[in-house]
């Protein structure tokens, strides 16, 4: 076994309904001057009233930043730090999705006013403390509330990551009442997002690639492959969605850790280009960064198999089971009403020499593939999957 080291967040609630606490905990962990960064869809679904409310209860007046869009670009990451310094904020709660709590996490650090954002692109260039965060995802698919990740466009459509565990927040809070009107593609997509992190934090071939790592993504597989189609057929089964909201935390427990790979490396030019969510993006190349990978880790996959699909113990061959498993996972994503090919979304052919030369600057992931990746190799990938 390797030498490793595991981070996670300090502390983790979960509970449906922990919202109306919120008030209490702030108090504790930030104080009176809070600044919310969420999305206007959020507001339009109702979920920040009771944030709000709960916050309100104990006397404290959020300061709100709503201007999170999807593949938040560094100019939105600028002007919620502004937002902070100019109201002189103690502390900062993201609410919604990855993208909200990815710019919650680089606020919490920039309002400090100690480094500039164009310093810190990269794995543990940090040098500075953060602000108090707390992390409440409305999504079932990010795991951000527990990684040391921030992820943000730069230019036209380059994505970067920040990667520190000083990026790590105070408290998780996962209250699965804020997932219960998660529209059903949304909750496909992030679903499957999270299923994405969870295997390629097994099958990562990272210096820390850990035991815990490993056993957090199989349990995270267990709980994600057994309620994601009902979560998608029955969007208001509390129970349901509580499992999968703790099963996407699981997950980013494990990636946090043992990081992942090719898909988020081949899908992030999709979302940075094409403007497609990250969720859908990672379904699109996953069954495709599979079959690449499989001529190195079909052991890995074939235990990975039966916990999503428990019909799959009974595929005896460990290469009929890793095959059997990667068609599944695609036969899945269809089954939960997804379009499965680049050309679905209007995505030429043309492109995709483009899209591989693109996926080529995310070293930072694909140093992790089990399977080392060539420009040639991404670019087969991306046609298989046209």
């Amino acid at each position: 076994m390797n030498e490793f080291v595991f981070n996670s967040s300090k502390s983790v609630i979960c509970k449906p309904g922990a919202t109306s606490e919120l008030g209490t905990l702030c108090q504790q962990i930030i104080g009176q001057r809070v600044l919310i960064v969420t999305d206007r869809g959020i507001i339009d679904a109702g979920l920040l009233k009771p944030v709000v409310d709960a916050l309100k209860l104990v006397g404290i007046e959020p300061v709100v930043f709503d201007e999170v869009l999807a593949d938040p670009a560094d100019s939105i990451v600028l002007a919620a730090t502004r937002l902070a310094t100019d109201n002189a904020i103690e502390g900062v709660i993201g609410l919604g999705g990855g993208s909200s709590l990815d710019v919650a996490k680089l606020v919490a650090l920039l309002a400090k006013g100690e480094e500039s954002l164009e310093a810190i692109y990269g794995v543990n260039l940090v040098q500075g403390q953060r602000l108090p965060l707390i992390q409440i995802p409305t999504t079932a698919g990010t795991g951000s509330e527990v990684t040391a990740v921030a992820i943000i466009t730069v230019g036209e459509n380059e994505k970067k990551g920040v990667v520190s565990p000083r990026l790590l927040p105070d408290l998780a809070l996962l209250d699965a009442e804020l997932t219960l009107g998660l529209p059903p593609m949304i909750t496909a997509t992030t679903g499957v997002d999270a299923m994405v992190h969870a295997i390629e934090a097994y099958t990562s071939r990272s210096p820390n690639h850990n035991p815990i790592s490993d056993a957090l993504a199989k349990e995270a597989l267990v709980m994600l492959g057994s309620n994601i189609e009902s979560a998608v057929a029955d969007g208001r089964d509390l129970q349901v969605r509580a499992e999968m909201l703790l099963g996407s935390l699981l997950a980013g427990q494990a990636f946090a850790n043992s990081p992942v790979a090719a898909v988020h490396a081949l899908a992030y030019p999709l979302g940075g280009i094409y403007h497609l969510s990250h969720g859908l993006t990672n379904a699109l190349v996953l069954p495709h960064v599979m079959r690449f990978n499989q001529t190195v880790c079909a052991d890995q996959y074939a235990k990975l198999a039966p916990l999503v699909f428990p019909a799959l113990q009974e595929v005896g061959d460990e290469s009929m089971r890793s095959n059997t498993f990667i068609d599944s996972l695609s036969q899945l994503n269809q089954r939960l009403g997804m379009q499965v090919r680049l050309r679905d979304y209007a995505i030429p052919e043309s492109a995709l020499p483009t899209l591989a030369q693109e996926a080529m600057k995310q070293t930072r992931l694909l140093v992790n593939n089990p399977r080392e990746v060539a420009e040639s190799d991404a670019l087969a990938i991306y046609q298989a999957a046209w």
